[in-house]
């Protein structure tokens, strides 16, 4: 027998560089990919031990040569582009800034470039016969999960505060990254982290979020929804922490109820790394790891992203489980592997032709230039300084810790390109002759620098120039995943979340001495979240929301600042003036909590943003009255009335009636379109509204649509911030509840 085996590790070993040619030298079905899915990885599955079979689960799965299996690491990034390889990449604004632009179709495209790059060092390092960490097409995003909290440290990676406008992004993605082709995906993109995983970060190993049934169902799962059953996810990670009592990785109501009886649900779901070791060690739920693992595995995890499934061939001896079961979670992850062509001819796979020629390219360089403009967000203008007039501007005085800060625009999560384009670099290049650029890093994020000159001094330096630009905010060293953002110890900062909403106060302090020298000061802020803006907004005369832009951050915000683009970005979260406005952070319930449950006054509304020129709403077009059960058809006219050409982030908000027995949102965003318009240019913006848009979730997490009268919002923002139109809707008729269905997790 071991000659035997020897034997074949000699055939894998001669054929592992050309994989087309030995899935052609063998007979076996699964090779065959003629037959269908189901009955290749059966065949496949009949040739494996058991103790292969639970190797195979693993993230890091190995090879077996007599088969012709190549090893197989299951862990790779893409939120923002490809990220974690060595090899120099596009790299697109974080996640938070790509959902402020409000633009579906961009980041569809961003998916589909993040895949091809991706495919083309996959299939390098398939003709090598092993496909190591990183180097794999099963990319664990998107983050669906709600940014309910600004203070919550990895809220950067997801798409805001708001359901729906999560939902549509994350429907985007998902279809940029997987593609179309009608045999194969071109990756997998993954929801995370499922469900109710919005922080905290520095106990996420052993917390329990206990959301009521309402918010349940009305915030925290309806993006998942989507992505499941509207764009055909084929993957999902289960999260760190408990939802009311269990462990998510081991949660039937989570992943047997919801996501494969309800949703129908067929791809496969990995845990979180070392998530499932959290049962017996950190949640304290399981007596040991090899019943962790039985539960995990019975309850739906098909993959374990860690180093304990091997424990799985014990337990079917003992009798936890049957090797039927290990069967069934195997399936799933074999059949992902067939449909990315991993055991068909290379030459079959269309993707596999994707070449290293792509990454990086022209096409790809300009697309993220071209959304780092767009997630530009312009929250004050006071005066009309902006655009800069670059003919008046003789001197200009950069500073701020940001400024030069090429790292600062990577986010978390992130790749690296070849060239990363800062504030500074981009002024240089484009003004350097023009005018005098006077740089001063100033401070840092959080301390002050070295050595450094103090802030009178620098304030008396910056006094020469026509025009001060500070460029500050975090960076992801602040802010992050616990574990990779190293904030312990510094005021505002904890495990990776934050404490404060304000500037960090050295950068304040330096702030308020530019303020003195009477010159025009504009603040650009790099963030994954928001900042109060408490005294900033009263006192700077503009403020530019950059995120963490990519690549090509720094030509973005000097497009903006000079006027060469219409900025249109809006915001995805709500700013609130302080973070004394806020519930405790521990606590999941949203009331009082996002633009659709907050009571108070706010900095700036989700939703908001300004422009160089102004736009005009007119003929809101909508029935009124229709039945339920049936869409609703609304359109609108929007004019560009100013003077400039730009784009528009039209919305559309649906209010129903408060009820004193059941919360109801104030306002939802049910609708958007970024959309360019010349100076006087009109155009006609519809919408359909669907049944799903105009029900109300009930107190038990029921989605029911019913009778009664709504108001509709369109405008550039939401109601009461910005101008729009409004409509009367009356619905008629029985109620009409919709095929999604509630489900007690266990409270």
């Amino acid at each position: 027998m071991k000659k035997l085996t020897l034997l074949f590790e000699g055939i894998w070993l001669l054929f592992a560089g050309n994989t087309s040619l030995y899935a052609q030298a063998t007979t076996y079905p699964f090779r065959n990919p003629s037959l269908p899915i189901e009955v290749r990885v059966n065949d496949l599955i009949s040739r494996l031990t058991l103790d292969e079979k639970v190797q195979l689960m693993k993230h890091d799965s190995p090879a077996i040569p007599r088969l012709g299996i190549p090893a197989y690491n299951w862990w790779n990034e893409a939120l923002h582009g490809v990220a974690r390889t060595p090899e120099k990449v596009t790299v697109f604004p974080q996640a938070i800034g790509m959902a402020a632009t409000f633009d579906t179709e961009a980041l569809q495209k961003m998916g589909d470039i993040t895949s091809s790059e991706g495919r083309a060092l996959f299939n390098e390092s398939l003709k090598k016969g092993k496909v190591p960490q990183y180097r794999g097409l099963t990319y664990w995003t998107p983050n669906i999960n709600i940014f309910r909290d600004p203070r919550w440290g990895r809220g950067q990676e997801t798409y805001g505060e708001d359901p729906y406008l999560t939902g549509q992004m994350g429907m985007a993605i998902v279809r940029g990254l997987e593609g179309n082709d009608p045999h194969y995906l071109k990756s997998v993109a993954c929801a995370k982290h499922y469900a109710v995983h919005s922080g905290p970060e520095g106990n996420r190993h052993e917390f329990d979020a206990r959301p009521s049934l309402y918010d349940l169902w009305d915030t925290y799962l309806p993006a998942f929804r989507d992505v499941i059953t509207k764009a055909n996810v084929h993957g999902v990670m289960c999260a760190y922490n408990r939802l009311d009592g269990k462990p998510c990785c081991g949660n039937d109501p989570l992943l047997v109820d919801i996501l494969r009886n309800q949703w129908k649900f067929n791809g496969y779901v990995t845990s979180d790394c070392w998530a499932v070791t959290d049962f017996a060690h950190h949640h304290k739920t399981h007596a040991d790891d090899m019943v962790a693992v039985s539960d995990a595995m019975l309850a739906g995890t098909d993959l374990e992203c860690g180093n304990l499934y091997q424990l799985l061939a014990e337990g079917v001896r003992k009798g936890l489980h049957s090797e039927r079961d290990v069967n069934v979670s195997l399936a799933r992850l074999l059949t992902i592997q067939m449909k990315l062509g991993m055991y068909d001819p290379q030459e079959q796979v269309p993707y596999a032709r994707i070449g290293r020629e792509v990454i990086e390219c022209d096409a790809h360089r300009q697309h993220a230039a071209r959304m780092a403009r767009e997630s530009m967000v312009l929250l004050k203008n006071d005066r009309h300084l902006l655009p800069l007039q670059a003919s008046k501007v003789k001197r200009i005085a950069l500073i701020g810790p940001n400024a030069d800060n090429g790292q600062a625009q990577l986010g978390n999560y992130f790749g690296v390109p070849s060239e990363i384009i800062t504030p500074l670099k981009s002024l240089q290049r484009r003004f350097g002759n023009k005018m005098a650029i006077d740089y001063y890093p100033g401070t840092g994020i959080v301390t002050p620098l070295e050595n450094g000159p103090t802030p009178s001094q620098i304030a008396a330096a910056a006094k020469k120039a026509d025009v001060i630009l500070f460029v500050g905010g975090i960076t992801a060293d602040y802010e992050g995943e616990a574990g990779d953002a190293g904030a312990g110890g510094f005021s505002g900062f904890a495990s990776g979340d934050r404490t404060s909403l304000s500037l960090p106060p050295v950068q304040a302090e330096l702030l308020k001495a530019l303020k003195r020298t009477g010159r025009p000061l504009v603040l650009v802020n790099m963030s994954g979240s928001v900042m109060s803006f408490d005294w900033e907004s009263r006192n700077v005369d503009a403020i530019l929301q950059a995120w963490y832009g990519g690549q090509a951050a720094g030509d973005a915000i000097v497009d903006v600042l000079f006027g060469d683009y219409n900025p249109a970005g809006r915001m995805p979260l709500t700013t609130y003036k302080s973070e004394a406005d806020l519930p405790p952070f521990e606590s999941y319930s949203m009331e009082n909590r996002t633009y659709r449950y907050f009571q108070g006054e706010v900095r700036y509304p989700f939703g908001y943003g300004l422009s160089y020129t102004t736009f005009a709403y007119s003929d809101l077009d909508c029935t009124a009255s229709a039945p339920t059960g049936q869409p609703v058809e609304v359109s609108v006219k929007v004019t560009n009335s100013g003077q400039r050409d730009g784009d528009e982030v039209v919305q559309l908000y649906v209010s129903h009636p408060q009820d004193g027995q059941v919360r109801r949102p104030l306002r939802s965003l049910k609708g958007f379109r970024r959309i360019h318009l010349t100076a006087g240019e009109t155009q006609t913006v519809r919408f359909t509204l669907s049944p799903e848009d105009l029900a109300l979730t009930d107190k038990v997490g029921i989605l029911t649509e019913k009778a009664g009268e709504m108001q509709l919002f369109v405008g550039g923002g939401q109601p009461g911030y910005t101008t729009g139109s409004t409509a009367t809707l009356q619905l008629t008729g029985d109620p009409y509840q919709l095929v999604f269905s509630s489900c007690s997790t266990g409270r």
